[in-house]
């Protein structure tokens, strides 16, 4: 049976740790604006001791990394732990974490990106339900965040199940260059390649990290799951596809549910045309509903979803629906 965290509410605190890359490369008007918003949800921020040390991959050490990580979980007066932001290297991590103490600290545990590896491998071998969402770094965007922040707040300050719906537009830019000039895109919607309904448990995030998982003791159970993927800007076409097929071949992927896809970014070069494509020519897929171009990824806004809680999906042309159920 899988382990809910508390939820949070006002006056709670929050560590902010790096366990991929440092956060020293967070400008100061970004840290402001995140500070910000903590404050107007109510929560306390608090920083692990070693978030703002940089070596040559603009990270630190695997020690000083778990250090924080372990240090945030110990912690009684801290009710989650939320990542600096991503990076390529949180995989390091899983063979010197102590999983008993995590087992028994239960809290919050919330990023995206390359954070999946830690997300999922803490569900693997403790059960704890983890979350898929925003960085601390994220929480520094000035404009067009609203949809972000509402799904975070459904998701983590509430147990009530909630519907996600597409949100209005979105934006593929690099938000923190220039944070007064950006050109929102109206959003499509949803569509379903593959029609159908299901009910399972979520895995998932990042498809290539997520695959770093695959034959060891950090992937989670793929029985009766609903599986959600995205990747970034250098996931193109061709490898999107051998990435998901990696996916697919694991054993337990038989027992999957469904299959839900991030938006992918322009640079990417993926279209719908294509994405079709890939999915309607694997075998594992073929009975399987299948809804893509999801709020959640490298684009924004994103989508927080619990990692180990329950999801109902039902992908239908013009009329799909998506509902976090347990989280």
């Amino acid at each position: 049976m899988a382990l809910h965290p508390s939820k949070l509410r006002p006056g709670d605190r929050v560590r902010v740790i790096a366990p991929a890359r440092s956060l020293l490369m967070i400008s100061a008007d970004v840290r402001e604006i995140a500070q910000g918003r903590f404050a107007e949800l109510g929560l306390e921020l608090s920083f692990g001791r070693h978030v703002d040390e940089s070596d040559p991959f603009v990270s630190t050490s695997v020690e000083a990394r778990v250090e924080d990580l372990h240090a945030a979980f110990r912690d009684s007066t801290v009710q989650a732990v939320l990542t600096a932001i991503g990076g390529f290297n949180s995989n390091q991590l899983l063979g010197s974490l102590d999983w008993e103490l995590i087992r028994g600290h239960p809290k919050i545990f919330c990023g995206f990106s390359d954070i999946t590896a830690l997300g999922n491998a803490i569900l693997a071998r403790t059960g704890l339900v983890t979350y898929s969402g925003p960085h601390y770094s994220t929480f520094g965007q000035k404009l067009h965040f609203q949809y972000t922040l509402e799904c975070f707040r459904k998701c983590l300050f509430s147990e009530e199940p909630f519907a996600v719906r597409p949100s209005q537009e979105w934006t593929d830019d690099r938000w923190f260059l220039d944070q007064d000039r950006r050109e929102p895109l109206p959003n499509a919607g949803w569509f379903a390649i593959q029609p159908g309904e299901a009910t399972g448990t979520i895995v998932g995030g990042n498809l290539c990290t997520l695959n770093l998982l695959q034959g060891t003791p950090y992937m989670p159970d793929l029985e009766g799951a609903i599986v959600f993927v995205e990747d970034d800007l250098e996931s193109n076409p061709e490898r999107f596809d051998r990435d998901l097929q990696s996916l697919l071949h694991q054993p337990a992927f038989a027992g999957t549910r469904g299959l839900v896809i991030g938006r992918f970014q322009k640079a990417s070069r993926m279209t719908r045309e294509k994405l079709v494509q890939i999915v309607r020519t694997k075998r594992e897929l073929f009975e399987l509903p299948v809804l893509a171009e999801v709020d959640f990824g490298h684009t924004s806004p994103i989508l927080t979803f619990p990692i180990g809680g329950r999801a109902r999906l039902v992908a239908r042309d013009g009329a799909s629906e998506l509902e976090i159920l347990a989280h």
